[in-house]
């Protein structure tokens, strides 16, 4: 018996794999359990009109986070923060310090989990942060500059 999964089953096969099993395991377990359809001619052309769906928004993201990349790379980002003498921040910059500059700055809208720290900023100077767009994508390296304020705030 021809079977399409509608959910991943161990051992047997993903999401959406064509299968074949015997019409006892298939008509007594997998489709009474709604873990499987049976793969008629309907059905495995709705299977692959749905798959060239999921592969048409994923060239689409992929496109998008490479726009988005070549945005990231040309822009540089300025963020002014409270520093003592020696030119040790008070605190640090985090990723959601330069998530909110990169939307004032770019307009880009970039949620922080995407930009890769691998310490908190707490130097004023320039610095490289990684920022992962998608996980076919090498991640973009971007620049930013961390001026310190010395002013004292009232």
């Amino acid at each position: 018996m021809k079977i399409i999964l509608v959910q991943d089953v161990k051992a047997l096969g993903k999401k959406g794999d064509v299968m074949e099993v015997s019409d006892g395991y298939g008509r007594n377990y997998l489709l009474p359990r709604g873990v499987a359809i049976e793969a008629t001619a309907g059905a495995l052309k709705e299977r692959n009109q749905i798959q060239e769906r999921q592969e048409n928004k994923k060239q689409h993201e992929l496109r998008q986070a490479k726009n988005l990349g070549e945005k990231l790379a040309a822009l540089n980002l300025t963020i002014r923060t409270r520093a003592g003498e020696g030119g040790k921040l008070f605190g640090s910059v985090t990723t959601k310090e330069i998530s909110e500059h990169l939307q004032k700055a770019g307009g880009i809208v970039m949620d922080k989990r995407k930009i890769e720290l691998k310490e908190p900023i707490k130097t004023v100077g320039d610095h490289t942060v990684t920022v992962k767009l998608h996980p076919d994508l090498v991640p973009t390296q971007i620049s930013i500059r961390v001026i310190g304020d010395t002013k004292e705030r009232g």
